[in-house]
């Protein structure tokens, strides 16, 4: 079949993304609905979300080393089914250790398996010349997601129940995500072996900041390099702070008298300002330095913290609209331009085990930050410890962002990273 426009396969690809990480980001609302019914601690319940995370974040290299010997369209099929039984099995939990299992683990290996390295594979194989733009738009469809599924699922809840809810998301994304990767399966291009395993068209031109540009580094080498483990400490310290706000914001305003549907809205404007913002980070990130459009991002996100202090200060429904602005605006980077930085310094054959080793690093800090924050919440009765870590961490990404940047200086001062 002739290949389709590339703006199609960047569509499809944020389609599948909307919905698997809808179902991420809706644990917020599902969490209210669990907590009600069960009387779960807050942290056992976002201990399943840990759980989750951790599980999505050990399969990422694992599905990155796949993308380099099968088409990612492929593995979204595969995910994509598994996902819907997964959230199916969901839906009769009785337990914790069930709810542990089939959403923790279940869960996250399909949303792995059909979700964010796939699709920035196929990405950064067919958009070499504007990457940070194509990553943008396909993780818009996070925001989509975040703009649809959430609140869909709130409805969902109220009206028919948190298990009637899980069983719909099964069925949308047996229905969704495999149509739309089988179409994809059927219009990749072959790769090109002279490419080393890329599509014809090449790689980025961004010099590799130990080997130059052209040179193909594997997983072993790169993880040998300063700039690795940069990038690590980058997905590690940015989730930490996003995740916390992502999983706690929905219960938190909720605490501070908002409605669990006001504060359900407040993450479909997270998604719907992200969706802007990730197109526009990635737009401005193949015309500027990368690294200062992540430090200005994370420094945004820190605002949104003040922001959603200010609002458990003052309750009102356009203050926490206004915190959901700013991290939306703020949380884009982790998703659209740090795999870009990733990407300028070691594109190639290799870069799906790389990335998938970066996104281990966030799925830790996705973890930990969300599971700490609910454990700190249950001994204190406050989420005001929470929140100052999160703003550490904040400034630790963002200090890891311009050392970045400075590194790249000095090995490449003639160079500026362009997708």
């Amino acid at each position: 079949m002739k290949s389709p426009p590339r703006f199609v396969t960047l569509v499809l690809l944020a389609a599948t993304l909307a919905l698997a990480y809808g179902i991420w980001y809706s644990y917020s609302v599902f969490m209210v609905a669990l907590l009600r019914e069960f009387g779960w601690s807050r942290s056992v319940l976002a201990g399943a979300f840990s759980i989750f995370t951790l599980t999505h974040g050990l399969a990422n290299p694992l599905v990155g080393w796949l993308c380099g010997r099968i088409e990612p369209p492929r593995l979204i099929c595969i995910g994509g089914t598994f996902l819907g039984v997964a959230l199916w099995a969901v839906s009769y939990i009785t337990s914790p250790w069930q709810l542990y299992l089939s959403f923790g683990v279940g869960t996250a290996l399909g949303v792995a398996a059909s979700g964010w390295v796939p699709a920035l594979v196929q990405a950064q194989r067919r958009f070499p010349d504007r990457l940070g733009l194509a990553l943008g738009i396909v993780s818009s469809g996070v925001g989509v997601g975040m703009l649809i599924t959430v609140p869909l699922c709130q409805v969902l809840i109220d009206a028919y129940g948190w298990r009637i809810a899980f069983r719909a998301l099964g069925l949308a994304c047996v229905s969704l995500i495999l149509p739309a990767a089988l179409y994809l399966v059927r219009t990749t291009p072959a790769r090109s072996p002279a490419a080393g395993g890329e599509p014809a068209g090449g790689r980025t031109p961004a010099a590799d900041e130990r080997a130059g540009a052209g040179a193909v580094v594997t997983l072993r080498e790169a993880a040998h390099t300063g700039a690795f483990w940069l990038l690590i400490a980058a997905f590690l310290f940015g989730n930490i702070c996003s995740q916390t706000l992502h999983v706690h914001q929905v219960v938190y305003l909720v605490d501070h008298g908002l409605e669990a549907i006001v504060a359900a809205t407040v993450v479909s404007v997270v998604g719907a300002s992200s969706i802007v913002a990730k197109i526009a980070a990635g737009w401005i990130s193949d015309l500027i330095d990368r690294e200062i459009v992540y430090v200005v991002c994370i420094l945004i996100m820190l605002a949104a913290v003040a922001a959603l202090v200010a609002v458990g200060a003052s309750p009102s429904r356009w203050g926490a609209y206004g915190y959901a602005v700013l991290l939306g605006i703020g949380y884009s980077v982790t998703a659209s331009v740090t795999p870009a930085l990733a990407s300028d310094r070691f594109s190639g054959p290799h870069f799906g085990a790389i990335v998938g080793m970066g996104l281990m690093a966030s799925a830790v800090g996705s973890a930990f930050g969300p599971w700490l924050a609910g454990w700190l919440f249950d001994h204190t009765g406050s989420y005001t410890i929470s929140l100052w870590i999160v703003v550490a961490c904040g400034a630790t990404a963002a200090a890891v962002g311009w050392k970045l940047r400075q590194l790249r200086l000095q090995s490449a001062p003639s160079t500026r990273p362009r997708a």
